[in-house]
């Protein structure tokens, strides 16, 4: 795969020795259509995957250079992989994060996945959402 280069301009001014500084479009409120807050990033290890299968991405390597994270941090990324697929699609559909943390974090959900038993893991994962109160959807 050869290396692309996009070229595209951004709104701005130039200041001195050349550097840009960048200025928002006139109207920043977010359209009604677009879900405000961002996706919790461990609902972002299933597509990951999506853009390595799907050939976007060539490999996990280059997945994790593109991403500027380790080799080691996509594969404890993609053990979540292993998890019950309910377990899977609660982790999907968490609410999105408006502001501050996200409500549970990859190193919440390593000792799950590091049990292949997914009535154990769910009994893990009821354990994690009484500790985590309301704040995880289950």
């Amino acid at each position: 795969m050869s290396p692309r280069t996009v070229v595209c301009s951004l709104p701005g001014s130039r200041r001195g020795r050349g550097q840009r500084s960048f200025r928002p479009a006139a109207s920043t409120t977010p359209s009604p259509s677009i879900p405000r807050g961002r996706v919790p990033r461990v609902a972002l290890a299933f597509r990951l995957d999506e853009l390595v299968r799907a050939g976007v991405v060539a490999d996990y390597a280059t997945l994790a250079e593109l991403a500027h994270v380790s080799r080691g941090r996509i594969t404890q990324i993609r053990n979540l992989l292993v998890l019950a697929p309910d377990i899977q699609e609660a982790l999907l559909f968490l609410p999105r994060t408006e502001r501050g943390r996200d409500p549970i974090h990859l190193r919440q959900l390593q000792p799950l996945a590091a049990v292949l038993d997914w009535g154990q893991q769910r009994h893990l994962w009821r354990t994690l959402q009484a500790s985590k109160g309301p704040d995880l959807p289950g």
